[in-house]
């Protein structure tokens, strides 16, 4: 017969109920941020270069150059973005509850 585990204590689901709220409270404000860089980048990019950005910088077609500043300017706004949005929500996090999300620690 198969032995039944045991109960989680209140503290353990409290714990397991606050990692689901920050996943995706983290995963909300990451997504957002993200759109937000893309529409803002892709805007620049048409203001700057009078045409829109490679919707593809690995197609042969695309001149090197361009696909280059693209992936560079992209990837870094976007993960800039992403990064700022995360900090915030963990921020927000700590002031709701009074502790830092699941996963997160001060530095020593």
């Amino acid at each position: 017969m198969a032995k039944k585990s045991p109960e989680p204590t209140p503290q353990q689901r409290d714990v397991a109920d606050s990692s689901k709220v920050w996943s995706v409270f983290s995963l909300v404000s990451s997504l957002g941020a993200a759109t937000v860089a893309r529409k803002g980048l892709t805007a620049s990019w048409k203001a700057a270069t009078g045409k829109n950005p490679p919707a593809n910088p690995a197609d042969p077609d695309v001149q090197m150059r361009e696909a280059v500043m693209w992936a560079a300017a992209s990837g870094t706004l976007i993960a800039m973005a992403r990064m700022l949005a995360q900090r915030r929500a963990a921020g927000y996090y700590l002031k709701s509850t009074g502790k830092l999300p699941p996963g997160l620690e001060k530095d020593a």
